[in-house]
């Protein structure tokens, strides 16, 4: 039966104590392995107040995170951003079988230093979230001995240079989790594939309507929304595939639109502009200037 209690936990040291954990070394930032955890089977319905990092094996449990259900399949790390509600459901039988860690950040960790800014331009904290990060054993074997030092370090005396040491460790794991991503864009071809394919297929449908003078040429969000990712997460995936950000392509197809009603029709500029959604048809031919470097005018000449 789904749990409806929804925990907060605002502190590292309260999550421990959830878990009957001994209190962490370091109250603002912690290395828990899964299999310390792995008792506590009921579903899960929670907000953090800090980062949570994780790599997980044999996970078979279902993980919502926003309104989207995690793509896990092969994957093994997922980034959770604070304030963010994520839930998990799973049967003992499925905990018992995972192994991993989690690393939790909070944010007073970071106060006052480079990465409590940078650290929110890593996008896959904002993917909303719906595709774990996929790792080689060699990948893994990396990502591993940096948690290992973080580990280390964090259950060292502290002192002076404990938060200066583990900052740039953090900084290397993002970092080369950012690089795998990348990858990930690229090697997994045919689910990334897939989201052009239906990316396409929504576009020339969205363009085919008779109401975009109703609503208007298509946001980013609302593309990203239809397809079940986030905005951040579609743009990087384009851009990686094909060099353009979603935003270009929605305007690839706008102009490919014109194009076609331009020399297959004997519509004015500004009745074409108007059909494709714009209030304003010198917005319009500005953007089909940029694009093409000659006005609609200048086009439909060229085939005359």
């Amino acid at each position: 039966m789904e749990n409806k209690k929804l925990d907060r936990y605002k502190t590292i040291s309260q999550f421990h104590k959830s878990r009957d954990l001994p209190n962490p070394d370091h109250p603002l930032i912690s290395v828990i392995d899964v299999k310390d955890i792995r008792n506590h089977y009921q579903p899960i319905n929670m907000i953090l107040d800090y980062y949570s990092i994780s790599l997980k094996r044999n996970f078979s449990s279902k993980f919502i995170y926003g309104q989207n259900e995690y793509d896990y399949d092969d994957g093994v790390m997922y980034f959770i951003s604070p304030n963010q509600i994520f839930k998990i459901e799973h049967s003992k039988d499925e905990l018992l079988k995972q192994t991993g860690w989690l690393l939790l950040i909070h944010p007073d960790f970071l106060w006052n230093t480079s990465l409590a800014n940078t650290i929110k331009q890593y996008e896959y904290f904002g993917y909303s979230v719906n595709e774990a990060l996929f790792l080689s054993d060699k990948e893994e074997g990396i990502i591993n001995n940096i948690i290992q030092n973080i580990k280390d370090e964090s259950h060292a005396n502290i002192d002076v240079f404990t938060q200066k040491i583990i900052l740039s460790h953090i900084e290397t794991l993002l970092n080369y989790a950012e690089r795998f991503y990348q990858r990930q864009f690229i090697t997994r071809k045919k689910s990334n594939h897939k989201i052009l394919e239906r990316l396409e297929t929504l576009l020339t449908d969205y363009f085919n309507r008779d109401d975009l003078v109703i609503n208007g040429l298509p946001s980013v969000q609302s593309i990203a929304e239809q397809l079940h990712v986030s905005p951040n997460y579609l743009s990087g995936l384009l851009k990686v595939l094909t060099g353009q950000s979603t935003q270009q392509h929605i305007q690839s197809k706008l102009i490919e639109k014109a194009k076609e009603k331009l020399s297959t029709t004997d519509l004015t500029v500004s009745e074409i502009s108007y059909i494709l959604g714009f209030e304003h048809s010198q917005s319009f031919s500005k953007l089909f200037k940029t694009k093409t470097n000659l006005s609609p005018l200048e086009f439909r000449q060229s085939f005359k």
